[in-house]
């Protein structure tokens, strides 16, 4: 009777392990796109903004017709500008996160915004980014 209960126990613990096996918990990694929202759509040429989250980014690349300066990445914040015509809706940033898990707790902020002329506007209320997959 030992035997055999040794035997049940033995096989539901083999079991177990089997059903767990096959559940990955490594994070995976992807990218989030970074989409301005603006009043003035196409009549902006630069932004500063600044990307926050619990770990520094893999990448980054600028928008369709942006130029895109930034510190090394790897720490957080993160700090971006990006030269061009500013259109409303449109990615202005791929970002790299090493955890898609994690993606709701990544933030961009407006740090400021120019107008062709180099004219920083004096309120960016009315402007917002969102991160999207």
């Amino acid at each position: 009777m030992r035997r055999v209960l040794l035997l049940a126990l033995g096989g539901a613990a083999a079991l177990v392990v089997l059903a767990t096996c096959g559940e990955s918990t490594q994070p995976v990694a992807g990218v989030l796109d970074v989409v301005l929202s603006s009043p003035n759509s196409g009549q902006d040429s630069a932004i500063m903004l600044t990307v926050t989250g619990p770990r520094g980014l893999t990448s980054a690349q600028a928008g369709t017709g942006l130029r895109m300066f930034s510190q090394p990445l790897g720490g957080m914040p993160s700090k971006f500008a990006l030269v061009g015509r500013l259109d409303g809706g449109a990615v202005l940033l791929t970002i790299g996160i090493t955890d898609l898990s994690q993606s709701d707790q990544y933030h961009a902020t407006i740090d400021q915004i120019a107008l062709p002329s180099f004219q920083l506007r004096q309120y960016v209320g009315y402007y917002s980014l969102t991160l999207t997959k």
